[in-house]
């Protein structure tokens, strides 16, 4: 074989290397796309139909979540049915995790990134307006698959909190705010979330 048949080959095989682990690996999924996670108090109806959407994608251990929102919604990640159906959140209850920013400002902007950490169905709902918004459409289950497992990063108890930014499709969003996933059923308090943010924001600092 000539040299640089040779070369042009290898390189090829490099490139189709570089795609098929590029495709495989782990995804942000922004929820609702450029609807966000929004809900309309005066006419009752989400901002789009959120479980449309999840059909459309393919949900994986180590993806994120990433909710573009505001503090007149909630976002409820539970593994239990009943609480999902009942669009009512119990803080007592292992199976459900409360992401809360601890926000006093209405319709105040956040985006949150939520990890998928527990193979199989997954429910995310918003339980404001005492379940109303769950109850006209703001609420989806996915079907979790395990994928290339979890990254060392969420493998281990307890998680830490999100280090990697969302991908481009969120450069421009509003500020984060951090979560950890689930290991006993919990609301995240108003204290740790600052601590993550400000730790986020000096990373940042440093890798400039």
């Amino acid at each position: 074989m000539a040299p640089f048949m040779e070369a042009y080959l290898t390189v090829f095989a490099l490139l189709i290397a570089t795609a098929a682990a590029t495709g495989t690996g782990y995804r942000n999924h922004t929820v609702g796309d450029g609807a966000g996670w929004l809900f309309n108090s005066t006419t009752n109806t989400s901002a789009t139909n959120y479980s449309s959407w999840a059909a459309t994608q393919t949900f994986s251990l180590g993806d994120y979540l990433i909710f573009n929102t505001n503090s007149n919604e909630t976002v409820i990640q539970t593994y239990n049915k009943t609480s999902y159906l009942s669009c009512s959140a119990d803080d007592s209850d292992n199976g459900t995790f409360v992401y809360d920013d601890g926000s006093s400002q209405f319709g105040e902007a956040l985006t949150i990134p939520v990890p998928l950490t527990i193979v199989g169905p997954n429910y995310f709902f918003s339980d404001n307006d005492d379940g109303v918004q769950c109850q006209h459409g703001l609420a989806f289950e996915i079907d979790v698959q395990h994928g290339l497992g979890l990254p060392p990063s969420l493998n281990q108890p307890p998680p830490p909190p999100y280090i990697e930014p969302p991908g481009p499709d969120t450069a421009q969003t509003p500020p984060l705010i951090l979560a950890q996933p689930p290991n006993s059923g919990a609301y995240v308090s108003c204290a740790d979330v600052r601590v993550a943010v400000y730790g986020f924001a000096v990373a940042l600092l440093l890798l400039k």
